[in-house]
């Protein structure tokens, strides 16, 4: 970020309530910015000189303030919202827990990482949706220059579907939410994910714990 934004983040009484973006995934960087903008906040993208951040954290949390503080040295003077989030199977162990976007190899694609997961359950024999219950949890940690954090969390629980169905991205399209009425994520709306998603409920749990600050 150039020395002029950084100092306008330092003096501006509204940087509060500016947030920079950890992720530079798009569809991830969408979603968060749908449900933090909806509360007031403004979600300014990553600065694009700021490399990957290594996520060698040994939990979602761990793994979100790394990215948070990476963000924060990069920005001068701004917040920086992070999130990580997991996919607990089961029928595999609670794999691919923390390693879920990366579950096929470090430059897998959306596709391979759900080609492998159908793979792995259909290896353990898992083929009715008990024994394919899955969760997914995400954590959601605000963090400024000084230190402070704020950190919610989100889950949803469903299982993995046999096929795919629907768009989406990531693991959208099979899985299926408890609350979804037999749709995966995929199949749903956008504002209809968001309503009942890990990442939903961690973003609003967020929002409001920033809005009890001001």
């Amino acid at each position: 970020m150039s020395g002029a934004a950084a100092d306008a983040g330092a003096g501006d009484a509204g940087a509060e309530r500016r947030l920079v973006a950890a992720t530079a995934n798009p569809d991830k960087l969408a979603e968060i910015g749908s449900l933090l903008t909806a509360s007031g906040f403004e979600v300014l993208p990553r600065p694009a000189e700021v490399p990957d951040v290594v996520e060698d954290g040994d939990s979602l949390e761990a793994n979100a303030r790394l990215k948070a503080v990476a963000i924060v040295a990069a920005s001068g003077g701004y917040a920086a919202v992070a999130d990580d989030t997991g996919l607990e199977v089961d029928a595999l162990d609670g794999a691919p827990g923390i390693h879920a976007a990366r579950y096929a190899g470090p430059e897998a694609s959306y596709d391979d990482n759900v080609d492998k997961l159908l793979a792995e359950l259909a290896r353990v024999g898992a083929t009715t949706p008990a024994q394919r219950r899955a969760r997914f949890r995400t954590v959601a940690l605000v963090r400024w220059p000084d230190g402070r954090e704020v950190v919610c969390h989100g889950v949803v629980e469903g299982h993995i579907t046999l096929a795919r169905r629907g768009g989406g991205w990531g693991y959208d399209p099979v899985f299926e939410p408890d609350e979804a009425g037999g749709r995966t994520f995929g199949e749903l709306t956008t504002g209809g994910k968001d309503a009942i998603s890990h990442r939903g409920r961690a973003f609003r749990a967020l929002a409001a714990a920033l809005s009890a600050r001001d």
